[in-house]
């Protein structure tokens, strides 16, 4: 044992004492020492704890050295990686548990015995499991039931971080626990009473499991209302804050405990916001818990909306707040757009809450208050009121996006008519909400507005007297380029590009980075239109890459980066050829050069080299040895995450920091640097952009980029991360099926054997972790990626999968659907809430089409399987039935029912001769949806028709008269041609022609039939089907059926007409080959068929034949 060590935790406790007190030492040294002590008695973990214990008992002691000990008692016993509480033998836990119970009541000291509850709340949530405390709940019901105020707030403290880990221990206690909380928020004259009792409170609503549970505990929230009153009127503010907090929570996990009380609760909320007088912190977070409960729409759908005067009174206090800015001169004299000198915490508040409040209630809620308000504002004298109105417009357009779409006049006309304000700051507002409507309004304010706002925005970077007004302009430019066509910018682009290369040249710094900003844009937006000013913007870009580099100018610098290599991209590499080796020459050098941690070149470099890769192609290869180390290393970072206490005083520095995003859960506050994520995100796209693009090229780096991407399925941090992992799986099978094909990866190909036995390695390491990972992906929109790349790799690979891996996809696929039905089941249940309103419906139907996109894909998946295992599928077949034909259920959602039978439709179509066993089961209800109401079922169940006409040989042949009188049905039909149902007919026009011609032994009238058939042509609207259709009818004229000409040819005429348009409409209705056989069937046409013609079509005969 060191012999420092045997000293403190020998026999006399005040060595131990003073190590505890040298902990807090200012010195540097001597803390380090003390620490140094202090880790290497952890070595004797029974003897240190009862030392710490010991220092708590300690009278002689003074309060630091209780205080640290606490602290570090709680550290090692439960903070500390490695815990020292498992390596205690009992007689040592029995002391620490009795002496923390004992403690509690002993401490004068307030911030330590907190610290002490905190320690045995802590302790309690890690050995609950073992039951191994039964003095607790006994202690803590005593503690609460004392007259000791004291006792009672030491008791609600330990309860409220108890309950999610005791529930199954407190559920018999729940009646006398809700009288003891109900007496203290209600009765107690202590204040900290009441706020410990509300913490216990809010804590237990949070997790009450269900609704009666909720209902017995409903009667506390006006006693939880009337601590926070209590509080404001007696001045204590940090108590009133502490209480809002907790009531933010309850708010956000549990909003419909507030249902019962909503007009109250919401009432005295908005009169916290209202106040003035009251600090801003306070008002925030009164502003803080309507904005939460607002959102918090899956629990609570459309409660907010029905609440009389909320949205108004909301606005006007947030609008109120907007004019809490000041014209000061840092924020004229900035070198960099995000200077916001002269906005306050208020004005910050109110950006962002109207921003949320528009998207959780909506435009249609929201939109009315706003447009009675902001006329007075955009034209009261006061700038500050026209500026708030500009930037509230900005900041509700994403969420009022459709409602304000039909009122874009008003509102472009309000904003373009303050371009010409005297006052620069509403300028700047006024240029900051066209980039905000370009992105939430586009591409209708680009296509209907262009005329107005483009020479507004060019006229703008005409205010040399305000370079913070021609930078904005500038950035302005890319908002609106990128949902504008190219056709929109090519009137402009001679202006445009004069004006921005005028202020590369003489503009302040940050005008010349929002040049080069403004020019990539216009170049990426413009394409083909931008090669008649590639000589002349070109050498301005590489004017600035070779000589901007000054630390001041290193972003100047990174935007000449990005600008060149999109336009590059944009004229494509014969153009670009000559400057893209000088390019990247300097590229190459630039990124040899050290950087500082703080310089994004690297950032704007990545990228750039992906799109010269995209520019160039194989051409880039060379560069790829440059390139992928620092990509590689970038993709590979780990995030930086901090987990701390909330009360943790160190942890605090993370929220000021912008790069670092914080999150609080329960006591825990997490930090997670986005910087990192967002460097991270980008890089595994670049490696996603480089192996679609250089294909088999991609080969040196397919192994490393796999064992990369992989594990970053399951990034649950970033969801571009996954986004990238999932779509670079399919292309990086990809390269290396085309590496082996071509002879590109010939270690692996010497032999057949050996390429068959790399693709299937392949196979095995990249496709069951895409399966796996379907189930536990949080995001709907990533599970339709993760689906689409699975169904990529199935058709690129799939034959290499072994059965037991099928039998995995098609379990996981499975689930899949059963976990959409369970979202789909939530929302329906959202449906039956009493608050549920149109709005909502919409914001549901929304959720529900992405849903729509799940199935779609598990279908397209599934679908695949079939295409590539064909009859060897069956055993999976069988098993996937029955699960199908639910699908297929009418009390199943109109889409799954598609999909459903889209699958039966993939089986007929390639499970050969297997497929007839499964015709019993499923060709009744295909029969009985030919004729749905829906027209996308009718399509789908049509066309599967044609499909077992065609492969289903006699197995079908019993079913075709039914099927005829269910196709005549759809065809001639009233609506038949309408823009709903055309498609459908469509298909049962094609499933007539192929039972015409596959089912000819069938008892029906197949001359009948064909003349319906000929009659309709051609199909027009589904263009697969118009070509099965066209080359059939080809078909039939080379064989001269006499079926199809009629008698005396009298159907040549409708025919010739059939085949002029199918070859006026290009490959759209016809292959190439039907194109060449209807070409050549109307230049035999007999001279005198030809002459009896009408003359139009005479005219388009010849046209046609000679144009051929």
């Amino acid at each position: 044992m060191d012999p420092a060590v045997a000293i403190v935790l020998g026999q006399d406790p005040a060595p131990f004492e003073q190590l505890l007190q040298r902990l807090l030492s200012p010195s540097n040294d001597d803390r380090g020492e003390a620490e140094r002590i202090f880790n290497l008695c952890k070595q004797q973990p029974d003897a240190l704890i009862l030392r710490l214990v010991g220092a708590l008992q300690s009278s002689a002691a003074g309060t630091d050295v209780r205080t640290i000990g606490a602290v570090l008692l709680r550290r090692v016993i439960t903070k500390d990686s490695v815990s020292l509480w498992p390596q205690l033998n009992p007689a040592t836990q029995a002391t620490v548990k009795s002496e923390l119970l004992a403690s509690v009541q002993r401490e004068p000291t307030k911030a330590i015995w907190k610290k002490q509850c905190d320690t045995i709340a802590e302790l309690a949530a890690g050995i609950v499991e073992t039951g191994t405390w039964p003095e607790l709940l006994p202690f803590m019901f005593q503690c609460v039931s004392s007259p000791d105020d004291r006792l009672k707030e030491a008791s609600l403290l330990i309860f409220a971080q108890l309950v999610h880990f005791f529930q199954a221990q407190l559920k018999p206690h729940l009646p006398t626990l809700h009288n003891v909380l109900l007496q203290c928020l209600s009765q107690s004259a202590n204040p900290d009473v009441r706020i410990a009792a509300l913490r216990a409170a809010a804590n237990f609503v949070e997790a009450l499991e269900t609704p009666e549970e909720l209902t017995q505990f409903q009667d506390l929230l006006p006693g939880m209302m009337q601590t926070l009153n209590l509080a404001l009127q007696s001045k204590d503010e940090a108590s009133a804050q502490e209480a809002l907090e907790m009531l933010i929570e309850v708010a956000g996990i549990e909003p419909r405990y507030m249902r019962k009380q909503l007009t109250d609760v919401i009432a005295a909320m908005l009169q916290i916001a209202e106040s003035t007088q009251l600090e801003d912190a306070t008002r925030h977070l009164a502003i803080e818990f309507l904005i939460t409960l607002a959102e918090a729409r899956e629990r609570a759908p459309g409660m907010m909306r029905k609440v009389p005067h909320l949205v108004g009174r909301l606005f006007a206090v947030l609008m109120a707040m907007l004019l809490d800015i000041e014209d000061t001169p840092e924020w004229h004299a900035a070198n960099d757009e995000e200077e916001d000198s002269g906005e306050s915490a208020n004005y910050e508040v109110a950006q962002e809450c109207l921003d949320r409040l528009a998207i959780s209630v909506g435009g249609n809620t929201v939109l009315p208050v706003a447009s009675q308000a902001l006329p007075a504002y955009a034209s009261d004298a006061d700038w500050k009121k026209r500026h708030a109105a500009l930037v509230c417009l900005a900041q509700i357009a994403e969420g009022c996006t459709k409602v304000m779409s039909k009122s874009l006049e008003s509102v472009v006309a309000m904003v373009l008519a303050a371009f010409n304000d005297p006052n620069p700051r509403v300028r700047w507002a006024a240029i900051n909400a066209v980039g905000q409507l370009s992105t939430d309004l586009g591409p209708d304010l680009q296509q209907q507005y262009h005329a107005r706002v483009l020479p507004a925005l060019i006229g703008a970077m005409d205010d040399g007297a305000n370079p913070r007004v021609q930078a904005h302009a500038t950035a302005a430019i890319l908002n609106f380029s990128e949902a504008a066509t190219p056709e929109i910018m090519a009137p402009y682009l001679d202006q445009l590009l004069n004006k921005l290369l005028h202020l590369l040249q003489f503009g302040k710094r940050m005008v010349q980075e929002g040049s080069l900003t403004a020019i990539a844009a216009i170049a990426d937006c413009s394409q083909e239109h931008f090669q008649k000013y590639y000589d002349g913007v070109m050498p301005y870009l590489k004017t600035v890459l070779t000589q901007a580099g000054d630390k001041e100018q290193r972003m100047l610098r990174a935007k000449a980066v990005e600008a060149i290599s999109l336009v590059g991209m944009a004229v494509g590499k014969d153009k670009f050829r000559a400057d893209a080796k000088e390019v990247m020459e300097v590229l190459v050098s630039l990124q040899a050069a050290p950087m500082d941690d703080d310089d994004l070149t690297m950032s704007y470099m990545l990228q750039a080299w992906a799109r010269l890769c995209k520019c160039l192609g194989a051409e880039f290869l060379p560069f790829m040895h440059v390139v992928m180390p620092p990509l590689l290393h970038s993709a590979s970072l780990k995030p930086d995450v901090t987990i701390s206490d909330i009360d943790d005083d160190t942890a605090n520095d993370d929220d000021d920091d912008d790069s670092v995003e914080t999150i609080t859960i329960g006591d825990k506050k997490i930090g997670i640097r986005t910087s990192m994520l967002e460097e991270k995100a980008t890089a595994c796209n670049m490696l996603c952009c480089y192996a679609d693009e250089l294909k088999e090229g991609f080969f040196p780096w397919i192994d490393q980029v796999a064992q990369l991407m992989v594990p970053l399925l399951k990034f649950y941090f970033h969801e571009e991360v996954r986004k990238a992992a999932a779509q670079s799986i399919p292309e990086l099978l990809l390269d290396g099926k085309l590496a082996v094909e071509k002879g590109v990866a010939p270690a692996v190909t010497v032999t057949a054997e050996g390429e068959k036995r790399y693709l299937k390695q392949m196979v095995d390491f990249l496709v069951p972790p895409l399966v796996e990972v379907l189930t536990k992906e949080p995001e709907v929109e990533m599970i339709v990626v993760m689906l689409e790349s699975l169904q990529e790799c199935i058709q690129l690979g799939g034959a290499e999968l072994s059965a037991e891996q099928v039998g995995q996809v098609v379990a996981q696929l499975k689930a899949v659907v059963e976990g959409s039905r369970g979202r789909r089941k939530e929302r329906l249940e959202r449906t039956q809430t009493e608050d549920f309103d149109e709005e909502e419906s919409e914001l549901l139907d929304e959720e529900n089409e992405q849903e729509d996109e799940v199935l779609d894909q598990v279908g397209d998946c599934i679908g695949e399987l079939m295409r590539v295992f064909k009859a060897s599928f069956k055993p999976f077949a069988d098993d996937l039935a029955p699960f199908v034909l639910h699908m297929m259920d009418k009390s199943r959602p109109s889409t799954e029912r598609r999909v459903g039978i889209c699958i039966f439709d993939d089986l007929a179509e390639n499970m050969g001769d297997a497929a007839a066993s499964y015709f019993p089961a499923f060709l009744p209800h295909i029969l009985e949806a030919v004729l749905d109401p829906l027209p996308e079922i009718r399509q789908s169940a049509a066309y599967g028709i044609g499909i077992c006409a065609q492969h289903g040989g006699a197995a079908f042949t019993p079913y075709v008269p039914d099927t005829v009188a269910r196709l005549g049905q759809v065809v001639s039909s009233a609506d038949s041609k309408g823009e709903l149902s055309v498609s459908a007919t469509d298909n049962a026009i094609s499933a007539l022609g192929r039972l015409c011609e596959h089912q000819a032994q069938a008892p029906f009238d197949s001359a009948h039939v064909l003349s319906v058939w000929l009659a309709y042509l051609p199909i027009r609207e589904d263009r697969a089907e118009a070509k099965v259709a066209h080359a059939q009818l080809c078909g039939l004229l080379e064989r001269s059926d006499p079926r199809i000409l009629g008698p005396n040819n009298q159907n040549l005429p409708h025919i010739v007409g059939v085949l002029l348009e199918v070859l006026k409409a290009g490959t759209d209705l016809a292959t190439e080959e039907t194109a060449k056989r209807a070409v050549t069937l109307l230049r035999s046409l007999p001279a005198e068929i030809v002459g009896a013609l009408p003359p139009e079509q005479q005219a388009l005969l010849q046209q046609a034949v000679q144009s051929a």
